[in-house]
Formats: C-alpha cells, structure tokens, sequence
C-alpha cells in the first residue's frame, strides 16, 4: 500500500504532489479519543454514502489501543467496485476527503485523505483480499499485547530515523506487519 504523503515512483497512481519528511517520522503515544475521532469519519462517510457502503472499519496503528501512531485516523471502506469512482469519488470529495492515489494494480485500491480529525480512507472492493489482511493485523495486535509491543518497538526504532518519504517508512515495517499476519493464520500476500 502506497502512503498518501509518500514519493509514489510510479507517476500514474499519485494524483496529488507527495510531501517530503527529509527527516524522522512523528509518532506519538496512543491517544484514547482516536476511536472517538474515527467515528466522527466514519459518521460523514456514512451520511456521504449511505448504502453504497459494504463495510467500514478502523484500521491502522490508531484502531490498537496502547498502540503509538502517526496522528491519521485509517479507515478502510469496501464498496462494490472500488474501480467504479462515479459510484463513490464525488460524494466523498464533496464531504471533505481529496482523492490522492488510484493503484489499479493492487486491488484497485484508492485513498482519499480528510481533515479534522486527519484521516486516510482507503477504498476497496467487495471481497478483497487486502481489507481481509488489515482486519487480521488489527486484530492480532488487539488481542496480543506481544504482538502490539513487537511493532511498537520496531515502529519508534523506524520512526526516529531519517526518512525522505514516509512511504519509506511504511515499506520499512513490511516484514514485521508480515510476519504478525502470518502468526494470525491468514495467508494472504501484500
């Protein structure tokens, strides 16, 4: 998965201009209003897309408590066809959320970013096999705090150097995300 704020090399996904970190990465301790600051997103998609929605879910380091994180609530949104954007693309940006990477090739994947709270939704199909994988992950770290201290280690040791992109970051903890999922059972690959 391509973060929103990252260098994304291949031109064609990123719709808007990355930013650049050329420096450490900000990841603060868990913040108990997180969840709450979720469902004041999840409550404008709602009201944005009404039954188009398939599912909406919390994911990410935000959606573990005691877990620290970057201060972006992640969503996850399935729809019927991510690929379809006339179905979903302008109520969203009309709520507030910007279309900033199309991926075709990985699931058909968007996101689209938010203020207030600071958010990232990704958009996915019905039946995906990615969503399937963030849902594990979130809940193997729930319901093991082994798992939650393991990325958390490794995370603030990835955090506190210098990066260019946060995508450089967010590919730096791929082995470790992949070796929790594996632990939860699900075999599915990034």
């Amino acid at each position: 998965m391509i973060d929103p704020s990252s260098d994304e090399r291949a031109t064609g996904s990123t719709i808007r201009h990355p930013v650049a970190v050329n420096g450490p990465i900000t990841v603060v301790p868990y913040n108990p209003t997180w969840p709450t600051q979720y469902e004041h997103a999840a409550a404008n998609i709602l009201a944005a897309l009404g039954n188009r929605i398939i599912s909406l879910q919390h994911i990410g380091s935000t959606s573990v408590p005691g877990l620290p994180a970057k201060p972006i609530i992640d969503i996850q949104l399935l729809v019927e066809d991510s690929a379809d954007e006339g179905a979903y693309a302008t109520p969203l940006e009309e709520a507030g959320y910007t279309l900033r990477i199309r991926e075709p090739e990985w699931e058909q994947h968007r996101l689209f970013k938010g203020t207030n709270p600071d958010v990232n939704v990704h958009v996915f199909s019905r039946g995906s096999q990615q969503s399937l994988r963030h849902l594990a992950f979130r809940d193997r770290m729930r319901d093991h705090n082994d798992e939650r201290d393991l990325y958390a280690a490794v995370k603030l040791d990835l955090a506190a150097r210098t990066w260019a992109y946060v995508q450089d970051y967010a590919d730096a903890k791929n082995e470790v995300i992949d070796q929790i999922v594996a632990r939860s059972g699900l075999k599915i690959q990034r």
